[in-house]
């Protein structure tokens, strides 16, 4: 029995030749679309970049608006601290009378400039008479910074006494327009009489239960 004859067909030259340009065409259009997603990445790290440069722009811009506006808010602050002065005084003797001290004297705005003995600051408002001295810090709306400022103060006014054989006690007040109750809490902590605004005058709190008034 003899073998069965197998005839292969090739494939014609206009077939693999079609078939080769389909190939050229789909590798042209993948070599597109790679170009067109390289741009569009490019285009997006651009655009990325433009928002952050803005960005940086911007919280520039924010830092200076802060830095201008906490300047104004500083000069106001001294404002107000200069009204507070000089509404406050006048009623602090009789205030601090309901409390039980007797000043015979009060001046604001004294200044202490021992350079010989690197005493340097500035007193608000000063009460006193002969036997104790209040020293009283004046702000807008004081800070825990401002009480520990105050007790630095506080030892400087007593370091400067006691250079002048000034045996009296001293003590500390703040006064604010506006006073946060951790604020309040602080100064009270450490010693300090606060003198705050209530309806059309002010009052004076005194550290009580836990805390008592500092004595330098």
């Amino acid at each position: 029995m003899g073998k069965a004859q197998v005839n292969i067909e090739h494939p014609s030259f206009e077939t693999v030749w079609a078939a080769l340009q389909e190939v050229a065409e789909r590798q042209k259009e993948t070599d597109r679309q790679m170009k067109e997603t390289d741009r569009q990445m490019k285009e997006t790290d651009r655009i990325i970049k433009e928002v952050g440069r803005k960005q940086d722009e911007t919280d520039r811009q924010m830092k200076e608006t802060d830095r201008r506006l906490d300047e104004k808010l500083g000069k106001l602050g001294d404002r107000f601290g200069e009204m507070i002065e000089y509404m406050v005084m006048p009623s602090l003797v009789g205030k601090f009378r309901e409390l039980g001290f007797e000043f015979t004297k009060a001046y604001p705005e004294t200044e202490i400039k021992d350079i010989k003995n690197n005493i340097i600051t500035e007193v608000d408002i000063t009460l006193e008479n002969g036997d104790k001295v209040m020293i009283v810090e004046v702000k807008s709306k004081p800070t825990t910074k401002d009480i520990n400022d105050h007790i630095k103060r506080m030892e400087k006014v007593k370091a400067h006494a006691n250079l002048h054989n000034d045996k009296r006690i001293y003590l500390g007040a703040i006064a604010g327009m506006v006073m946060k109750e951790n604020v309040k809490t602080f100064a009270h902590k450490c010693g300090f009489y606060i003198v705050e605004p209530s309806g059309e005058e002010f009052i004076i709190t005194a550290p009580e239960g836990i805390y008592s008034p500092r004595e330098w």
